[in-house]
């Protein structure tokens, strides 16, 4: 039997941290001076993280990804990827990262059975990267890249956070630097998540825009259905030249109504929305000797009486904000995207 929320969405994706720690200070996820960061104790551990995976696929999870923080500032990440593509029923294992440290770690992670790659890159400018992240190793993303499609990655999605006055002026460099490298851009509209506290609606580049700048540039654009993934935060369009092109719109246009995706932070408090609140811990129950019907049960049941709505509830305040500020922040780490894996 299908496991549905109360909007009768699935349960279909599962994000799993595996650190709050990050190498770089994006400005929309990392702004501040200093950070609290999750006690090394608390973070579970790899047979912990496979365990609970396993619980959710069973509940209808097909696709997992790992994400951080950085998630290969996570020792050893390969083996945990080993004991998840061991997991009969996941159809997609991926990873999101920096690929700042890609290079070194392509060839055992593809061995061991990871599938996809998506790669943060908000610019291609060293001296731009150095501003907007406080590091300047663009040379390195782009050897991980490389790295990736030696080892023989062929599904490699780069992130780019569109914002005004930062960055939209590389929309087509990032577009033309994919498609000389068979990669797939994809453009997220800067959302106004935990975190990030210099949001502000002018800084964001709609859809719509970067829509209209990719036809300006490159001529009409083949919108392609999502008959192959419905649930994908990404809309996609094909280039005159065969390229593809994606467009994660939450901010300007939110798609709730088909969210099947949770995240599971580093130290296993389980989150039904990007935007919620309020967590459902399952560490605790998982390290007081739990078994695995009472952990199944906690899952089937989080998901049966979730309502999140969260991207559609911030698009409809008038006077938007940034969504937590730092004094909360301060008090409670697990809002803050880099924890649970934005």
């Amino acid at each position: 039997m299908r496991l549905t929320d109360q909007f009768d969405r699935p349960l279909g994706a599962l994000r799993i941290s595996v650190t709050d720690r990050c190498n770089l200070r994006c400005r929309y996820c990392m702004p501040a001076a200093a950070y609290a960061w999750l006690p090394a104790a608390s973070l579970l551990s790899f047979d912990e993280i496979t365990r609970l995976a396993r619980l959710f696929v069973a509940n209808g999870v097909a696709k997992l990804r790992l994400t951080g923080g950085e998630p290969l500032l996570r020792p050893g990440l390969d083996h945990l990827v080993g004991q998840l593509s061991a997991i009969g029923g996941v159809d997609d294992l991926a990873m999101t990262t920096n690929a700042t440290r890609l290079a070194a770690e392509a060839d055992a992670l593809h061995r061991a059975g990871l599938q996809r790659l998506t790669v943060s890159l908000d610019t291609l400018r060293p001296e731009r990267m150095e501003a907007l992240a406080r590091h300047d190793r663009t040379s390195a993303v782009v050897e991980g890249i490389d790295a990736a499609q030696q080892a023989g990655f062929t599904t490699i999605k780069l992130n780019t956070v569109v914002m005004r006055g930062v960055n939209d002026d590389e929309i087509l460099e990032i577009v033309r630097f994919a498609g000389s490298r068979g990669l797939e851009a994809r453009f997220i509209e800067y959302m106004d998540v935990g975190g990030a506290l210099e949001w502000r609606a002018e800084a964001v580049v709609s859809r719509a825009e970067i829509l209209s700048r990719l036809e300006a540039a490159f001529g009409p654009l083949a919108h392609l259905a999502r008959a192959g993934d419905p649930t994908a935060p990404a809309e996609r369009w094909r280039l005159p030249d065969g390229s593809v092109v994606g467009i994660v719109a939450s901010t300007t246009t939110p798609f709730c109504g088909a969210c099947d995706r949770s995240r599971l932070t580093a130290d296993g408090m389980w989150y039904r929305c990007l935007y919620a609140e309020e967590g459902i811990d399952l560490a605790t129950p998982l390290r007081s000797g739990a078994d695995d019907a009472e952990l199944a049960a906690i899952i089937t049941s989080g998901w049966r009486s979730r309502r999140d709505r969260g991207a559609e509830q911030r698009a409809a305040q008038p006077g938007r904000a940034p969504l937590v500020p730092l004094t909360r922040l301060q008090q409670d780490p697990r809002l803050e995207m880099h924890v649970r894996g934005g």
